[in-house]
């Protein structure tokens, strides 16, 4: 088969790699019918995560057809649409059972991509079929689910209800790339009074305007510390959700933030950040991270379902799977191209 493997920092082709097969009796190998690319592949591309090596497949978002399953998979069979998701869940350590499925200790996690090969391939092998993969609701298309297996369930896990977003409140979110947007979407669900989004280029607040934010700042024009505190009778951000993965952002959340909020950290940070304790010790701010768990999974699906959530409106680029290089330059280019997420279809 056809796969996108990764060389080392800055390097990755489309090559030849031997058809995945079952290697555990939970196993599933599922047809990759759509996928997409994620900034932690960029992020692993730039080197940001060293426990990648060479030679691997990237990608860990899909949904596609069950192809074959090993012999104690009971959820699934061969023809089913299927989401794949970021995370796979062994169900039976400590973190699994307390849903805390990013932590996992029996071999899953956040593994496609990552530790083994991901789903940015004709085909590929998903550990723990029964409690990984999830059927995909009939009538609701592909790029919409697509969106479920990170973005939408990062933002609303690690960034919305780890920040306690509450109705009323004024939530900044720093950075509208995809988890940026998606937090949006997600903190919508809790009527905040004010979503303020925050990021350097203008395309991406204009789209975080249609995604739902109703107060917009590029800090190179205006500083978003004065704009909040006008909104918020001095107090500041009840919320600040970092959705960018640099230092300057981080730092910014916390400057943003009320005494007694939450900054929600969602970015994937190749970098140290500064904390300044300095100021915070005495604010009673509480800082939050996160891996994605995937346990809203099940609950976006129905939000989806049932038309509260329109993830389709986050791909802006379509491709052919064998155009995947092409696809990655696009998204690389976000600033230049408007990308948002690309989709990637086998036919």
């Amino acid at each position: 088969m056809k796969a996108l493997v990764y060389h080392g920092p800055g390097l990755k082709s489309w090559d030849d790699v031997p058809d995945p097969r079952l290697i555990e009796e939970t196993d599933a190998i599922v047809r990759v019918d759509t996928t997409t690319i994620c900034g932690t592949d960029l992020h692993i591309l730039k080197g940001d995560v060293p426990e990648v090596t060479a030679g691997r497949i990237l990608g860990h978002e899909a949904v596609g057809t069950v192809e074959a399953i090993g012999s104690n998979v009971n959820t699934v069979r061969p023809g089913d649409r299927v989401l794949v998701s970021c995370v796979s869940s062994c169900g039976r350590c400590r973190y699994c059972r307390e849903a805390r499925y990013g932590q996992c200790q029996g071999g899953g996690g956040w593994i496609l991509g990552y530790k083994i090969d991901g789903t940015q391939a004709e085909y590929v092998r998903t550990p723990f079929a029964d409690t990984s993969l999830y059927p995909v609701p009939a009538g609701v298309d592909d790029e919409s689910i697509l969106m479920l297996a990170d973005i939408l369930p990062t933002s609303y896990e690690v960034g919305v209800i780890n920040g306690g977003v509450r109705p009323g409140d004024t939530v900044a979110i720093v950075g509208a790339g995809p988890i940026g947007l998606a937090a949006i979407a997600c903190a919508r669900l809790y009527s905040p009074s004010h979503i303020v989004a925050i990021d350097l280029l203008d395309a991406r607040l204009d789209a975080a305007k249609q995604f739902g934010a109703d107060v917009t700042i590029n800090p190179s024009r205006e500083d978003p510390a004065t704009r909040i505190n006008s909104l918020t009778g001095d107090l500041g951000a009840d919320v600040a959700i970092e959705a960018v993965g640099v230092p300057e952002s981080f730092e910014m959340c916390t400057r943003l933030v009320r005494p007694g909020g939450h900054v929600a950290n969602v970015g994937v940070h190749g970098k140290p950040a500064t904390l300044h304790l300095e100021d915070l010790w005495i604010r009673d701010i509480t800082i939050t991270t996160g891996l994605v768990d995937t346990w809203s999974t099940p609950t976006l699906l129905k939000l989806v379902r049932t038309g509260q959530l329109k993830p389709d409106t986050f791909v802006t680029h379509h491709f052919m799977l064998p155009a995947i290089l092409d696809a990655y330059d696009t998204f690389a280019r976000a600033g230049d191209t408007g990308a948002i997420k690309v989709a990637l279809t086998r036919t």
